[in-house]
């Protein structure tokens, strides 16, 4: 990277780290594109080509994240006082946003916050902030841990990713009426059976599972019982929630696994999503850790 584009990159990141602590001010276009210092003329453009959504979209879902977590604890405002500190003129306006972005109302998600609708809500403002972050892993990132084996329910996606999507889908609604949601504390996996983007699309292969020794029948299908074997494995904790974990693979294998003397296992990396409560609320976050199978 040359020293313009990690420039460029810091104006960009500035941006991202003053919507994170002005959330309550407002965050026109004006002000995030002297933050920046570019031009406000050409500042739309320049964030939408780099983070995939607009200005507006990002502000928008940084503030229904924050609103969703202040729904999920006890003894916060009222739904009106959260959907103003949203940055919406009335409740109706916020409730139709939120249940839009969650499929539950206000109201319901303070009941019983769905996690699962929550987890897939707001992956595009973490597929953003992605595409912010230069992350640099060192070795002392690594851990050696001997896992236990998992048994799984297991929906396998054989195919072009373009339709990765789909099976996620499929994958959540099975978990979601089987009671196996992240809220019940169970984790996702991703068993990486190819390479991200395989020379023929129709080689992409990854395995979705979430943990469980419940009996899976006919009646579950295309869901299938099955075991992520244990072993002693290196595990590289991923900050944030990232669907590209492929910078994270690419250091363990071009960097740690070369210097570490260790010899990799007869079984695919993986990764294991859970969530993980945000400390003195009642609100979670996602934590992501990627899993490098070893002799």
């Amino acid at each position: 990277m040359t020293a313009a584009q990690r420039n460029y990159q810091a104006r960009m990141q500035r941006v991202l780290d003053y919507v994170d602590t002005h959330l309550d001010d407002e965050l026109d276009l004006a002000t995030l594109s002297q933050v920046a210092a570019f031009s406000k003329f050409h500042f739309h453009r320049q964030f939408s080509a780099t983070f995939g959504l607009s200005v507006h979209r990002y502000v928008q879902l940084a503030r229904l994240k924050r609103a969703s977590q202040a729904l999920a604890c006890d003894g916060t405002p009222s739904v009106t006082s959260i959907a103003m500190d949203a940055g919406y003129d009335a409740p109706d306006a916020f409730a139709r946003a939120f249940r839009q972005r969650l499929a539950q109302s206000p109201s319901a998600f303070r009941k019983s916050p769905d996690w699962s609708s929550w987890l897939s809500a707001f992956g595009p403002l973490d597929n953003a902030r992605d595409k912010a972050m230069q992350i640099i892993f060192e070795k002392n990132d690594v851990t050696i841990l001997n896992m236990p084996d998992i048994p799984v329910a297991i929906l396998a996606h054989r195919g072009d990713r373009a339709k990765f999507r789909e099976s996620a889908d499929r994958f959540r609604a099975w978990c979601k009426a089987a009671g196996l949601s992240p809220e019940t504390g169970r984790s996702s996996f991703m068993v990486f059976r190819s390479e991200r983007e395989p020379a023929a699309p129709e080689d992409y292969s990854v395995d979705l599972c979430v943990g469980t020794d419940r009996s899976i029948g006919t009646e579950d299908a295309p869901m299938k019982a099955g075991t992520i074997p244990g072993g002693r494995c290196a595990v590289l904790r991923y900050p944030g929630n990232s669907t590209n974990l492929e910078p994270a693979a690419l250091y363990l294998y071009r960097e740690w696994l070369p210097q570490s003397g260790e010899e990799a296992r007869d079984f695919p990396i993986y990764a294991r999503r859970q969530l993980a409560p945000v400390a003195n609320v009642q609100a979670y976050e996602v934590v992501v850790d990627l899993f490098l199978p070893l002799k």
